[in-house]
């Protein structure tokens, strides 16, 4: 027998079925599904014991009358078609149609609503999450992309946080009882928080966390857990009996820890905050001060001295002129008195023939006389002293 080449092996194995299965029609459930944007649609179809891939091209994806989804059960007419580079085969799809829901959907729905029944994903039961955790567990892979996501996200947002890894079959044969394992240990680790999870994948893949017995375990565990299982759009039965569900493993991170550049940042406004209370502080002690050093000074002595000093000016200045007001006055007072004796002094009132009739010192007229009085006659000159011997009125004609 002469050996062949893989090349010319690959050929012959790809004549040979697309010779013989040049169209069929098989039945599955779609795994693995992808979208291209090229229009493409990439997937798989299985039942409980294979897999095979399946591609639907562009130009046939037009007559699809409904959206494919993973876990859909489904009828494929297609042709087997071989890649002699990878000798890789798949189905090349001309037309699918539903043929009701695959197994593993259909698992799905059923263990949801038994588990909802058991009050497993009632929201008044959910444990909160520590604020500041000082230890975290995660059960994971000790090799998967995951953990690595994880540390990376932990020493940015929270380095303060002891990370402690279980590592854990996160797939595959006996991934559920490994992954229910797990959780109980790390529920005795006395930690604050533990997280359960693992990269994206298919639904196979991620198929354990959909499992009753790690349900269980996660809902009988005394620490907050949170499920961060997939991507975002991958939910799972973990997603709803954990305490907290996280989009994805970075996420989960992100939701346990508090990012330190958040507190770095309240800091500094506390800090900022502080200052401007204390210069607040300080300027209205500095206010205060310069007023009780004013009420200080105005009641000092030398400020009440210079008071009565200035008291005293005042006085002083109001009597001065005061006393000046009544000099004035009195000096008025005596130039009119001086006047007046000016005007009336007898000298300048003396006429020839008349003369100033007083008795006893006082001046009167000559109608008080009676007969027998005595009298001064007098001018500026000269006194005479008389006594009245007659009186007698004359008629006016």
């Amino acid at each position: 027998m002469n050996p062949i080449s893989v090349s010319t092996l690959n050929t012959q194995i790809k004549s040979l079925l697309e010779t013989t299965f040049m169209q069929i029609c098989v039945e599955g459930e779609i795994s693995n599904l992808t979208i291209h944007s090229s229009g493409h649609i990439y997937f798989s179809i299985k039942d409980e014991n294979s897999t095979i891939s399946c591609v639907m091209f562009k130009g046939n994806t037009k007559y699809l009358k409904f959206e494919l989804e993973n876990g859909q059960k489904v009828q494929v007419t297609a042709s087997i078609t071989v890649y002699v580079p990878r000798g890789n085969y798949q189905l090349l799809c001309t037309k699918i149609e539903p043929s009701g829901v695959g197994n593993l959907a259909f698992a799905f729905e059923q263990l949801k609503i038994k588990l909802q029944a058991k009050g497993y994903f009632e929201q008044s039961i959910k444990k909160t999450l520590p604020k500041y955790p000082k230890k975290i567990a995660i059960v994971t892979s000790a090799t998967g992309a995951a953990i690595e996501d994880m540390k990376k996200v932990a020493s940015k947002r929270w380095a303060l946080c002891e990370l402690i890894l279980v590592p854990t079959l996160v797939q595959g044969n006996g991934s559920i009882e490994d992954i229910a394992s797990s959780i109980k240990y790390a529920d005795k680790l006395n930690c604050d928080i533990v997280i359960v999870g693992r990269g994206g994948g298919s639904i196979e893949d991620l198929w354990a966390f959909n499992s009753e017995i790690v349900a269980d375990a996660i809902f009988q565990a005394k620490t907050p857990i949170i499920s961060a299982v997939g991507h975002e759009i991958d939910y799972l039965i973990s997603d709803f009996v954990a305490d907290i569900r996280a989009a994805t493993p970075s996420n989960a991170m992100e939701i346990a820890l508090p990012d330190i550049n958040e507190h770095i940042l309240y800091l500094d406004s506390f800090v900022i905050e502080f200052q401007n209370r204390l210069k607040m502080i300080f300027s209205n002690k500095e206010q205060e001060l310069i007023n009780t050093r004013k009420l200080l000074e105005q009641n000092s002595i030398e400020s009440k001295f210079s008071f009565i000093s200035s008291q005293i000016k005042l006085v002083k200045s109001s009597f001065n002129s005061s006393f000046s007001q009544k000099i004035h006055i009195f000096q008025n007072s005596l130039d009119n008195l001086k006047s007046n004796y000016v005007l009336n002094h007898p000298e300048k009132k003396e006429k020839n023939g008349f003369v100033q009739i007083s008795k006893d010192n006082k001046i009167v007229s000559l109608e008080d006389l009676k007969i027998g009085d005595s009298l001064e006659l007098q001018t500026v000159n000269i006194i005479a002293d008389c006594k009245i011997t007659n009186l007698s009125k004359q008629k006016v004609k």
